[in-house]
């Protein structure tokens, strides 16, 4: 009975390509990257010389644009990015950092986020301090006890200082009808400009005698001054109603006056 060769029913995988191995049809091979069928016997033939070799398959460009992604991200912790031209890399920030995006036109950067609601904080207590008023007409400054002074950390727009006043106020009820109010002001080397007003807070029609009015009181105010130099938060105050005095951190029961300011985040 007759025999007949089939030769190969699949293809032979033989590796990478060696210049002095005999290969046999359907053979196949690697070379850069691409692999070969051997399409007829030979040996010492490159896989460039198409009567004994078909390509199967062609290597791949590395990259975008012929950039090797090996040679652009080079560091653990790089991170590969796109900019307006082609693949970027974006070194690791420091410990801590997030990673912030520029919207849509615009790379990403490393930024840094504190902790919690607000990334300093300046606190003053004030006891024992009486500032008096008895004219309706002018205010009476706190600036010399009653105050809260803060440095920011950028000049940037966005950057926001929280204030928070908490003076004790004191009338004598017998000396006349009793009311406050302020002007809170924000001093920056030596300039001083009022940035918020109140209107009458309290009144109180005299009868003539009794003990003294105390009333605490808590200003708040949001501000952006926009500057590195240190601000400086306190009011002016007056009892526009009548001559009676006003008293404004009064040691009366040994009393204390607060006075913060938050850096927001």
């Amino acid at each position: 009975m007759a025999t007949v060769n089939l030769g190969a029913i699949k293809f032979n995988w033989k590796g990478a390509f060696n210049n002095s191995t005999a290969y046999a049809v359907d053979d196949v091979v690697s070379s850069g990257g691409s692999s070969y069928v051997c399409i007829l016997a030979s040996q010492g033939n490159a896989v460039s010389n198409g009567t004994y070799w078909n390509q199967m398959s062609a290597a791949g460009t590395n990259g975008t644009n012929g950039t090797n992604v090996a040679t652009t991200i080079t560091t653990q912790g790089d991170i590969l990015y796109r900019d307006g031209s082609g693949l970027q890399r974006l070194g690791a920030g420091t410990a801590g950092q997030l990673l912030k995006t520029g919207g849509s036109g615009a790379n990403p950067s490393w930024t840094t986020v504190a902790g919690g609601a607000f990334s300093q904080l300046q606190y003053r207590q004030v006891g024992g301090n009486q500032l008096s008023n008895s004219n309706q007409s002018n205010y009476v400054s706190g600036l010399t006890h009653h105050y809260v002074e803060i440095t920011p950390s950028t000049n940037a727009s966005d950057k926001r200082i929280l204030v928070n006043l908490n003076p004790r106020i004191v009338w004598n009820r017998s000396n006349g009808d009793c009311g406050f109010e302020y002007q809170l002001t924000r001093t920056v080397g030596g300039s001083t400009t009022i940035v918020q007003t109140s209107s009458s807070i309290m009144a109180y029609v005299n009868t003539g005698s009794g003990t003294n009015i105390r009333l605490p009181l808590s200003i708040w105010y949001m501000d952006t001054p926009q500057t590195t130099s240190a601000v400086k938060y306190s009011f002016n105050f007056r009892n526009p109603h009548s001559t009676s005095p006003v008293e404004v951190g009064s040691s009366e029961a040994n009393t204390y006056n607060t006075y913060l300011a938050y850096e927001l985040n």
